[in-house]
């Protein structure tokens, strides 16, 4: 017989070990005893085919018991106190979700896709539909799921411990896709959690709700050389970074998001008629707090709600891919915020963050540092970047944060961090992750291109991780991105005096694979729009953007340019609303917008931008050091011998007569200006549109050519032998 104790762990919602008790158990000469715990149930029959047996009440709360001749599958049908009965199978009567491998490889740390076996996943078990839900938590004492099937409440469906991994584990039989549910669990010392939502959900309520809800597991994509080709270095890759929310909002129906699908109807073919190659999205993992804009996720396994459904989401990135766009996701494994809902102190220990607030909060941002070092959590942050790139059919990822990764002190004050164990201010467990994570991915996608937001001089964080690096494909650069915005900022009058800023990108270009990045990060926090940094009247303002642009699409790197700078948008960035298209009405506006669909039309078909992005061969100055007239001139070198001669003006008057030298005698070409009518400008420019060099030895070359440059404004000559 069953203990009374038991009995009234399992009334109260504190046994431990719940199918010890419940479910069919062996009683002795071939009876079967079946115990089943059912709040406010009338009366319990086990039904096995055309046979039924009633249960005894045991407790008054549900419980109940008794013998049964049942020699396999069984259901219980429950009359309830309203008279109406409902027939269904006992969770308690099947076996384990997890196999002994995946328990083994969960305890060993070494799953590559744990997503497949963790949170929630509908599927079958003897025959029977319903969902498998499984969530790592070792120091709690019970755990439940809870959820629309069960009226929320966490005595009914009390989970199986598998020690060995610490996951519990539970198959609820009827509980189908689109079901809410939580986890609810007792601490250690039997004290009741705030409910917690799966660390592993694929999809979510919309805020403020915070219930996970069950989710199909998207099919594996196939891999795809020919994307694999397009994140290639040698590849053209201009970035347009969107943050889907403001994009563009239906003003008519209240202000709303676009859907996914009308996302792929407005976006996609917008960002390729423009002649970008990439889509950056902010990040899309579900999120509680619109206003970090996603990079304080709670959900690095589920689309965000606010869009539609995973569903949508593949079929954004399937419509983009059809349109010759990448997709590449921001990616945020270095913190997340507190929520009472989320992980923090998800069994009522510090799991998936450090336990000390030296290492473990964030003062920036007041969030959370996962515990890099912890196995389970590792597991975590990799197989979510798997997950993405396998399920979703993701280009890439671009890692947030990395610098405040890698360093115990970054922004710290001395006393307030711990150091590593050599005794220095690196955090070795992070730096292992990331290159744990770009190794992953590395052999198992290796059509992925992995980019690091990384702002302090750590090497080799574009290098493979068997060359001493880190492993990422693209560093972003960001000090070449703070000293040219810094110096057009500038008056031109006092530009002479800051040449350097403009250059200085050069002497380090080649150290690392970069992507030239102008964010959504410069265009908040009082920084003003991109048009707004620039000085002058508004024709000057206008005139330094595209000269800047022209720059920008000259220089080694890949692009990446903030929603809304492709048309100079003048206001400051608000998450909460619409970027301004009525200003596409505006010439100025619509003539910055046509100059960066030709900047990528011309990067993209111009072997000589793109094809040596990244090595140092595909460079060469022709004048680096003319502050005087603020001029910069270089010679871009692609693969096949092509040549683009670049010339940039950062002073208000024309320089006519302009002998440069060049590397090779022929006929140079204008191919594009940023001072052109057609872009708003003054249609300044070389007689007919090319020089032919001449004999002339100028800036340390034999050949020469004579241009005439437009003021503000950066242009591009062609080769032609």
């Amino acid at each position: 017989m069953l203990n009374d104790a038991d009995v009234q762990a399992v009334v109260q919602g504190r046994h431990g070990d719940p199918f010890a008790v419940l479910g069919p158990h062996p009683g002795g000469d071939g009876v079967l005893w079946v115990r089943c715990f059912l709040p406010d149930a009338a009366a319990v029959r086990v039904v096995a085919g055309a046979r039924a047996w009633p249960l005894t009440r045991r407790d008054a709360a549900g419980f109940f018991e008794g013998p049964t001749a049942a020699a396999g599958p069984y259901q219980l049908r429950v009359r309830w106190p309203d008279g109406h009965e409902t027939l269904a199978d006992d969770p308690y009567r099947f076996g384990a979700v997890l196999g002994e491998m995946d328990v083994w490889l969960l305890s060993e740390g070494s799953h590559l896709r744990p997503y497949e076996i963790l949170g929630a996943t509908p599927r079958q078990m003897d025959g029977v539909d319903g969902t498998g839900f499984a969530v790592w938590a070792p120091n709690a004492s019970r755990v439940s799921v809870v959820g629309d099937f069960n009226v929320w409440d966490g005595r009914r469906h009390p989970m199986r411990l598998r020690r060995e991994c610490g996951v519990w584990e539970i198959f609820l039989p009827g509980v189908a896709a689109g079901t809410r549910y939580k986890f609810e669990l007792l601490d250690a010392h039997g004290a009741l959690l705030p409910q917690k939502a799966d660390p592993y959900a694929r999809y979510s309520e919309l805020r403020p709700a915070t219930a996970s809800v069950v989710a199909v597991m998207p099919p594996v994509a196939p891999p795809s050389p020919a994307r694999q080709a397009a994140g290639a270095l040698e590849a053209p890759m201009s970035i347009y970074e969107v943050h889907l929310g403001s994009w563009r909002r239906k003003l008519e129906d209240g202000n709303r998001w676009l859907t996914w699908d009308e996302l792929a109807d407005e976006l996609v073919p917008y960002a390729q008629q423009l002649g970008f190659t990439h889509l950056e999205l902010l990040p899309i993992t579900e999120h509680p707090f619109d206003g970090s804009w996603g990079y304080q996720t709670l959900g690095l396994y589920a689309p965000t709600a606010r869009f539609g459904t995973p569903d949508g989401f593949r079929r954004f990135v399937d419509r983009a891919h059809a349109a010759g766009l990448g997709v590449l996701l921001d990616w945020v494994p270095a913190h997340f915020p507190s929520d009472a809902h989320g992980l923090a102190q998800f069994d009522g220990t510090h799991l998936f963050e450090y336990a000390d607030p030296r290492e473990g909060f964030h003062n920036d941002w007041n969030t959370l540092i996962y515990n890099f070092g912890r196995t389970e959590v590792r597991n975590f942050l990799v197989g979510s970047a798997l997950y993405w790139l396998e399920r979703f059919d993701i280009d890439g990822l671009r890692v947030d944060a990395v610098a405040s990764m890698l360093y115990r002190d970054y922004s710290r004050k001395p006393g307030e961090w711990i150091p590593n164990r050599h005794g220095g201010r690196e955090n070795l467990e992070a730096i292992a992750l990331l290159k744990r994570t770009n190794e992953v991915v590395g052999g198992e996608r290796p059509e992925a291109v992995m980019l690091a937001e990384e702002s302090t001089a750590f090497p080799a964080v574009s290098r493979p991780t068997y060359a001493g690096g880190l492993g990422f494909h693209y560093k972003w650069n960001m000090g070449w991105m703070n000293d040219t915005l810094q110096y057009m900022r500038r008056d031109p009058v006092h530009r002479a005096h800051h040449h350097r800023e403009m250059s200085f990108g050069l002497v380090y270009a080649f150290n690392e694979n970069f992507v030239l990045p102008i964010s959504h990060d410069e265009v908040v926090h009082g920084k003003g729009s991109l048009l707004a940094k620039m000085p002058g009247d508004a024709w000057q303002q206008f005139a330094n953007l595209r000269a800047y642009y022209g720059f920008m699409w000259g220089h080694p790197g890949k692009k990446l340019l903030f929603m809304g700078c492709e048309f100079a948008q003048g206001r400051e960035w608000n998450h909460d609303q619409s970027l301004d298209w009525h200003l596409l009405q505006e010439p100025s506006h619509a003539g910055v917008q046509s100059l960066v669909r030709d900047l990528n039309r011309l990067y993209a078909s111009s072997p000589a931008l793109h094809s040596r992005d990244c090595t140092r061969e595909g460079f060469e100055w022709i004048d680096a050091g003319d502050a005087a007239r603020s001029l910069l001139s270089f010679v871009r070198k692609g693969r096949g011998g092509t040549l683009m001669l670049v010339v940039c003006n950062f002073a208000p008057v024309v320089h006519e007569g302009l002998r440069l030298g060049v590397p090779a005698a022929g006929t140079w070409r204008e191919v594009l200006n940023t001072d052109s009518s057609f872009y708003g400008g003054s249609n300044v420019g070389t007689p007919l549109g090319s020089a032919r060099s001449e004999p002339v030895a100028s800036h340390g070359r034999a050949q020469s050519i004579v241009l005439t440059v437009s003021p503000l404004a950066s242009v591009y000559f062609e080769w032609i032998a």
